[in-house]
């Protein structure tokens, strides 16, 4: 169910916000703003759950595991080898 909404808005904000609707044909203001919601509540309801980001999520797995690392110990051959 779509409603009306009336927002008090920076004038220069809603003329940059005109000319990126402008740039990306496709989208209204209306709809931009409803994104943004959308965007600002999914993150909260997600935070919540403690759940990753979709950007992430989306990412994981796409880099290939090489052999096992240890950080330590390549922290500490560096060390001594600066302080040699």
């Amino acid at each position: 169910m779509e409603s009306k909404l009336t927002l008090k808005l920076d004038s220069g904000a809603i003329s940059r916000a005109k000319r990126y609707i402008h740039l990306h044909k496709g989208f209204s203001l209306s709809k931009l703003v409803e994104n943004y919601f959308n965007s600002l509540t999914k993150r909260q309801s997600e935070a919540k759950n403690n759940r990753l980001p979709p950007i992430v999520s989306g990412l994981a797995g796409v880099a290939k595991k090489s052999k096992a690392f240890n950080f330590k110990d390549d922290y500490s051959k560096y060390l001594i080898k600066k302080y040699k």
